[in-house]
């Protein structure tokens, strides 16, 4: 069972279905209990880093998430879910992330030619052996919503990278605790790879 947190982040329909189309059964919640009993954990999310972390108190989510992170369970944050997981964000200056991994999320810089937000495909730098992308080809390509961007402190941690006017840090992965800034579920065969990889992780 993997269960996606439900603080009413826009993309939790795409990751579902994405779930579903792979044969997992999925379970849309945010209650603690079944959250908890979960195998693995998506926190999914689109939309402003503060905001987000508002819900997450509102709906008593912070502990429950940091609980599942030292549980050991499988963890995928996605997109916002992905910057939620770190310690800081421009977009909401001194609102505290969950701080589950060092780093910090900083706004693409303006850059002639470049759009701000990055909308669209962009390809994969692996390394660091990443989990989530094993049978997958170096320069994978997958797709790109966001304004901001993820720096993070301990490069071993980063396992792709892609180029947009500066070096992203496109997936991370320490311990259990896995994250992409992009969206699997919207990446056609590379993302469902990624969700696959990810649904046969071991606990």
């Amino acid at each position: 069972m993997i269960a996606i947190i439900d603080y009413d982040a826009g993309n939790l329909k795409s990751v579902e279905k994405a779930l579903q189309a792979l044969g997992e059964e999925v379970l849309v919640t945010r209650e603690r209990e079944e959250l908890l009993a979960a195998d693995k954990v998506i926190l999914p999310g689109v939309g402003n880093f503060g905001d987000a972390m508002e819900k997450l108190k509102g709906y008593g989510l912070v502990s429950v998430i940091r609980e599942l992170a030292q549980m050991g369970k499988p963890f995928l944050g996605i997109c916002l879910g992905l910057q939620l997981l770190f310690e800081r964000s421009d977009e909401a200056p001194g609102v505290e992330g969950l701080g589950i991994l060092k780093g910090e999320i900083l706004r693409i810089p303006d850059k002639d030619g470049l759009k701000v937000p990055h909308i669209g495909w962009n390809s994969l730098h692996l390394q660091h052996e990443g989990r989530l992308f094993q049978g997958l080809p170096e320069e994978s390509y997958v797709y790109f919503v966001h304004s901001y961007y993820l720096k993070a402190e301990d490069p071993q941690i980063v396992k792709a990278t892609t180029e947009y006017g500066v070096t992203i840090d496109a997936s991370v992965e320490q311990g259990n605790v896995f994250a992409c800034q992009f969206h699997p579920e919207k990446s056609s065969r590379v993302g469902l790879k990624i969700l696959e990889n990810f649904a046969k992780l071991e606990g």
